[in-house]
């Protein structure tokens, strides 16, 4: 294997969990790349020869974003929805409906098409690691495809067949469908299961069922829960020692209790709230009670159509209470967090590299100057693309 030495880096996030400060932060800074993975970190004063060298010309660098919760895998267009909400209509889960007829009358080749596209969308704003949900499908043959075309684009996928229940359908037939077939399709294109724990989706013993019965299949739990209003999801997470529960916009003390007091992910969406004018989740509370953090994009095309983790982290900083270095630790550690990853999201000695040069002098930029453009390339693996 070639060993390439990236020197002349203004700013390098490390997040190294034993640094003295939340990012690892480096000055003046160096890493050797051997291989896929980081071979060593620190002052590029004190680094080792190597092989190549890249210079990354003063610029910041940092692990590659950890986008934890998306919905790639769709066809069909939602922006007259998204009008309609900006002009005063309320959002509800109702319209994943409207998803759910494109995407089963779209073929194989568009689905995997449209995912190409926006997993280099993401590629090129920063996002190494992407995991991708079903859940417009509805039915055995269509969850299964989907998941099908996103394995091809990562190995976080998850089955997410209760994400509504379809009109055809009651909502007990429908869950016996999910944890029967469904799951029994699904499973091998599958790593994790969810369900979406809300008003006008599933309640809580329905959310229950499915996620046990993904975890007799093998499958790692996750869940959506608490986004349009309190609710049981977020304890029933906690309760299940689910890896990660998404949204947490509404919770109450015993929640956030919960949340500290498991360790399982809080996984923020701030594009969410954007796109429908909710209220933000308080992440500040979340930190401050000693609860995980994690941000995500949730790209999909109802409630928020943004694949940009660069916003969300800017969104948190504006609008969630989050200081740079926080949102920034959220959307690469955090992320790696709600998946159970300990190769991704951070630059130490042993993890995979995958690492972000901004055109910055230091992360602070990424909230600073929102909407800019600022990757300015991206390595995967240790290797450019």
């Amino acid at each position: 294997m070639t060993a390439t030495l990236i020197t002349n880096i203004g700013e390098l996030v490390t997040n190294d969990p034993d640094a003295d400060d939340l990012l690892g932060v480096v000055n003046d800074a160096a890493v050797v790349v051997d291989g896929a993975t980081v071979a060593w970190v620190g002052r590029a004063s004190g680094a080792p020869s190597a092989d190549a060298q890249v210079d990354a010309g003063g610029r910041a660098v940092l692990p590659g974003f950890v986008d934890s919760h998306s919905h790639l895998v769709f066809a069909g267009d939602r922006s007259a929805e998204f009008a309609a909400r900006m002009a005063g209509e309320s959002y509800a889960a109702g319209g994943i409906r409207t998803t759910v007829a494109a995407t089963r009358a779209a073929s194989d080749d568009q689905l995997t098409s449209h995912v190409a596209r926006l997993v280099q969308e993401m590629l090129r704003q920063g996002t190494t690691t992407v995991e991708i949900k079903s859940g417009y499908g509805l039915t055995v043959s269509d969850e299964a495809r989907s998941l099908a075309v996103a394995r091809q684009f990562t190995e976080e996928t998850t089955f997410l067949g209760a994400h509504v229940v379809p009109a055809d359908t009651t909502p007990e037939e429908y869950v016996a469908l999910v944890t029967g077939p469904m799951l029994e399709a699904c499973a091998p294109h599958a790593r994790w299961v969810d369900a979406f724990c809300e008003r006008g989706a599933f309640d809580a013993d329905q959310s229950r069922a499915v996620l046990q019965a993904g975890a007799a299949a093998g499958l790692r739990g996750r869940l959506h829960a608490n986004q349009l209003g309190p609710g049981p999801g977020v304890r029933l997470a906690c309760e299940l020692g689910l890896t990660a529960v998404d949204h947490c916009t509404y919770l109450t003390d015993d929640d956030v209790a919960a949340l500290a007091e498991t360790g399982t992910v809080a996984t923020l969406l701030p594009g969410v709230e954007f796109s429908t004018r909710q209220p933000y989740p308080d992440a500040r509370r979340l930190l401050d009670a000693g609860a995980r953090v994690a941000i995500a994009s949730d790209c999909n095309p109802g409630s928020c159509f943004t694949s940009s983790v660069p916003l969300c982290v800017a969104l948190a900083v504006r609008e969630m209470g989050m200081t740079p270095a926080e949102a920034v630790h959220a959307a690469t550690a955090g992320g790696a967090l709600a998946l159970d990853r300990r190769d991704v999201g951070a630059l130490v000695p042993g993890r995979r590299a995958d690492l972000v040069l901004l055109d910055a002098p230091t992360y602070v930029h990424l909230a600073y100057r929102p909407g800019v453009p600022l990757v300015s390339g991206v390595w995967v693996a240790g290797r450019p693309v």
